[in-house]
């Protein structure tokens, strides 16, 4: 795979980490130790590296 390719792979993946965590109610995010305004910085994180 490209270096471009790589990149885009990994923005794809950036977005659904983002979504899939947005489903969650701040209940079930507090269960797991995530506030809601935390998310976008971890699922950029696992990716933007």
């Amino acid at each position: 795979m490209t270096f471009m390719g790589s990149r885009i792979r990994a923005n794809q993946r950036y977005h659904q980490t983002a979504r899939e965590l947005a489903r969650y109610s701040d209940h079930q995010l507090n269960d797991i130790g995530i506030s809601r305004f935390e998310i976008d910085a971890i699922a950029r994180r696992q990716y933007d590296q």
